[in-house]
């Protein structure tokens, strides 16, 4: 077989992407790899296609149980046999998963990093033919990455053990320069084909809000998304409850993930919603990595996160099929406070002298005010993500929030000098909120007992909304005219350049002239999902969505295994009545159409007589 004939017998497809192209036929010619391509890029096919090209076995070496179940899951239902080996195996199970992969049953297993370097897990794989290990998640191993894992550490350890050196591969989402000079480095990549497709999902779209009310915020985008399903990310374990139990309340079907719950608990949560019984998913950042559902069509996140990757890498769960799907971030200043918490806490990973320990906090805090700014940059979305991570594009993208709002630019002059006039005179430093009331006039019992109302700025901005006073206030610090502190108190300081304010400079500011040109639309209960790219038979999807359902509860497994959203849509638009048609629809391949295609064929069929 070629890797043509793999593509489209096991994964439907009738022809690579330009990256996985590459990196296929690198990996072929015996060559190790990187990858670093968005969620929903296929990093997967990368190395499992060679997988089965090559004579002995892969083992990918992955962080998270879901994660593995997934994949495997999905190869086993595309013909692939393939297993993995992790601490929800029971002693027997593992057992017998061990003896299969020995006496080369698999052509790929996925395996846990901290089983790596067991007496038994090296015994067995001694006497194997491996030729290729494949690292995913590969940003796990880097101190600077986001979900630093000490056990990744171990990989080039267990490469040592081994007699023969198989090819090695690395693939992530997520990755800065530091990040992939990390990859490259500590798991020995030797002349490795590199790609990096760029970071841009372009179907989905993001957008910040800064609302009065997070709840209805929320419901606003639940209910433009009527029967679809979403994630909702909140900082705390306690917001995660509040929210969760608001839904279940509201007639929503929903349900909960985070640390304080029980194993059984978190596992029945999870496959309730990959299993489509619950349309909802609300979590910490506990939940997602590696959870390759792919038809949610939003994530809101409750809450600001910690980091530009974190918040791309949650957001970019949603469209992994590639359907339009929405990106909300819902922002209050408590956010920041929070997070700041949770970085002052943060335990230094295993291993790690003080002074680095001092420095990755320093990193985490430098990363913090980058997603602060991101709530406040009136510039587009999309190219403030790809900028962090190192790319440029045209710098209106036309899907976010910013790029749909009219914007004019606004001199606010007068209103810094004051803002900044009242830190200078203020006898004790003081937080953002407390210098914008002072200015604003407030009377408030903090302002009086500070004898804030003495300050010679004090009330020299009445007329002036608390709102937009905080929108400059902002603007000065994100431009570097005032500091934040890093401390608890998170008081606002005079820099090097705030004399050039107060000394004749002069500050233009981007503001909002009007709402977003396009609302999205509420209660509908077609999918804009479906909508967005073609006018399709809505009937149709409905019943080749329902067959999925019923075919994948009899099986056991998630809908989406069966056939993604995207397939579903493919087959409205080519509405196939025959063998041959139906495989031209992307993602049928023969072995899926074995198992499935003939009813799906018959409901199409139908609903064309």
């Amino acid at each position: 077989m070629t890797k043509y004939d793999v593509l489209k017998k096991y994964f439907g497809y009738d022809s690579f992407r330009e990256a996985q192209e590459t990196l296929v036929d690198g990996i072929l010619s015996g060559k190790d790899a990187i990858g670093i391509m968005p969620t929903g890029a296929g990093k997967s096919l990368c190395y499992q296609i060679p997988a089965l090209l090559m004579p002995g076995i892969t083992l990918v070496i992955s962080p998270l149980i879901s994660l593995m179940k997934d994949q495997v899951s999905t190869l086993n239902q595309a013909g692939i046999h393939a297993a993995y080996l992790n601490s929800s195996l029971t002693a027997g199970q593992y057992r017998t998963a061990m003896k299969n992969m020995v006496n080369g049953q698999y052509k790929i297993v996925y395996v846990a990093p901290e089983r790596l370097l067991t007496e038994s897990f090296i015994e067995a794989v001694r006497s194997m033919d491996i030729s290729m290990i494949s690292v995913d998640e590969a940003h796990c191993i880097s101190q600077w990455g986001q979900d630093f894992r000490p056990s990744y550490l171990k990989i080039p350890d267990f490469v040592s053990l081994l007699q023969k050196r198989p090819i090695l591969t690395a693939f992530t989402a997520t990755a800065t320069r530091e990040v992939k000079e990390d990859i490259l480095a500590l798991l020995g990549l030797e002349n490795p084909v590199q790609i990096t497709t760029g970071f841009d999902r372009k179907n989905l779209s993001f957008s910040v809000r800064q609302p009065g009310n997070k709840w209805r915020s929320a419901l606003d985008v639940i209910e433009a998304h009527h029967g679809e399903c979403g994630i909702i990310y909140c900082l705390t374990r306690k917001t995660v409850e509040e929210v969760c139990e608001q839904l279940i309340k509201s007639g929503y079907s929903a349900t909960r993930y985070h640390a304080g719950l029980d194993d059984a608990e978190r596992r029945n949560n999870q496959d309730d919603f990959l299993y489509d019984r619950k349309q909802i998913m609300v979590a910490t950042n506990a939940f997602g990595m590696g959870i390759d559902k792919s038809n949610v069509r939003y994530v809101i996140h409750y809450n600001m996160p910690k980091n530009i990757e974190s918040y791309y890498q949650e957001a970019g769960r949603a469209g992994r099929d590639g359907l339009p799907s929405d990106c909300v971030l819902l922002y209050s200043g408590q956010d920041v406070v929070t997070n700041q918490f949770f970085i002052d806490r943060m335990e230094p990973p295993e291993g790690v002298d003080e002074e680095t320990a001092a420095t990755i906090r320093e990193r985490e805090q430098e990363r913090l005010k980058r997603m602060t700014y991101y709530c406040f940059t009136s510039d587009c979305l999309r190219e403030y993500i790809l900028r962090y991570f190192g790319e440029y594009g045209s710098g209106y993208c036309g899907n976010c929030s910013n790029c749909l709002t009219n914007f004019e630019e606004k001199d606010v002059t007068e209103i810094a000098r004051n803002l900044i006039g009242c830190v200078k005179e203020c006898r004790w430093a003081y937080g953002i909120v407390t210098i914008a009331d002072a200015v604003h006039g407030s009377k408030n019992t903090k302002i009086l007992r500070a004898r804030l109302n003495e300050n010679p700025y004090y009330g020299s901005c009445t007329e002036i909304s608390i709102h937009l006073l905080r929108q400059v206030m902002n603007h000065l610090v994100m431009h570097g005219y005032l500091a934040v502190s890093d401390d608890e108190y998170h008081v606002v300081r005079l820099t090097d350049t705030s004399d050039e304010i107060l000394s004749g400079g002069s500050v233009l500011m981007k503001t909002a002239k009007e709402q977003p040109k396009t609302a999205v639309p509420k209660n509908t209960k077609k999918s804009p999902s479906v909508t967005a790219e073609q006018d399709i038979d809505h009937g149709l999807f409905e019943k080749l969505r329902a067959l999925r359902l019923e075919i994948a509860r009899k099986e056991k497994v998630p809908p989406y295994i069966v056939f993604s959203d995207k397939t579903l849509v493919h087959m409205c638009i080519l509405k196939p009545k025959t063998r041959s048609e139906m495989l031209r629809v992307s993602g049928v391949g023969e072995m899926k159409y074995e198992k499935y295609g003939e009813q799906f064929l018959d409901v199409v069929k139908n609903r064309s007589d």
